[in-house]
């Protein structure tokens, strides 16, 4: 079986990880530096104000991330940075206050990886803007670019600035070939030549159609190390979920009437 659970590789974050948020090879290597501007839907997860996972807005008072970011975690101890391209300071921080972690996640085969996050106030900051949410699933070889401040190179430090790197999806068969049963329609796959890939720290942030109006098809989930040749990057099917998104920020906003 894939070693799916890897520890950040910054070692300063170590003790304020709690045991149960594994940091996977969920995973920019063979990107490009980039700025908010471009990517207004990309925020940081803090844990005690430190990044260890990506983030995206979707809504005023709503992030998006991968349960395995969630899990375990205490939401006071939580915080989504928004707004700002440099990891751990600048823009407008956020606090939470509800995790809603889907009930069937599992923490071994990361099926049902992803979490939508509540935040205290509204994200409204210049540099902030929520990414639609696609409600089919995206088609093969189409570009996509990750965003994240995730290592640039497996086992390796978190970039200070925002990265981005653009790679296309592959079928569920393609990525099967690479990981088996691993693989559900819970996930989607991207990438797989080498080179280019999201990394440790990215977990939890958004993938999104490369070009034009910006959608969110997929969530940073887990692979097999960072750019191996052959094996892709693996991601929350967004598509899959659009349902019970739209339910749970329904309901939500019908207790706050």
């Amino acid at each position: 079986m894939l070693c799916l659970f890897v520890l950040t590789a910054l070692v300063v974050l170590a003790a304020a990880i709690p045991p149960r948020v594994p940091m996977l090879d969920g995973r920019i290597v063979g990107g490009e530096e980039t700025s908010i501007q471009d990517h207004k839907y990309q925020a940081s997860l803090e844990y005690y104000d430190s990044h260890f996972c990506g983030c995206s807005i979707i809504a005023d008072r709503w992030a998006l991330t991968a349960a395995h970011c969630t899990d375990g975690a205490l939401t006071a101890a939580l915080s989504v940075r928004v707004g700002s391209s440099t990891i751990g300071s600048g823009g407008l921080v956020l606090l939470v206050t509800s995790i809603h972690q889907h009930s069937s996640f599992d923490p071994i085969t990361l099926d049902y990886d992803i979490s939508l996050i509540k935040l205290a106030a509204p994200a409204n900051h210049p540099l902030t803007q929520p990414i639609n949410l696609v409600d089919e699933e995206v088609l093969p070889d189409v570009p996509v670019v990750v965003t994240g401040w995730g290592t640039t190179s497996e086992g390796g430090s978190l970039s200070s600035t925002l990265q981005r790197v653009v790679v296309h999806t592959i079928t569920r068969q393609q990525c099967q070939s690479s990981y088996g049963s691993l693989i559900t329609n819970r996930m989607i796959c991207a990438g797989g030549w080498g080179g280019k890939d999201s990394c440790q720290g990215d977990s939890g942030g958004p993938m999104a159609v490369y070009g034009g109006n910006s959608v969110q098809p997929g969530i940073v989930s887990w692979g097999r190390g960072c750019a191996r040749p052959g094996y892709p990057g693996v991601y929350t099917n967004v598509a899959y979920f659009h349902d019970w998104i739209t339910e749970i920020i329904s309901k939500e906003s019908i207790q706050l009437i």
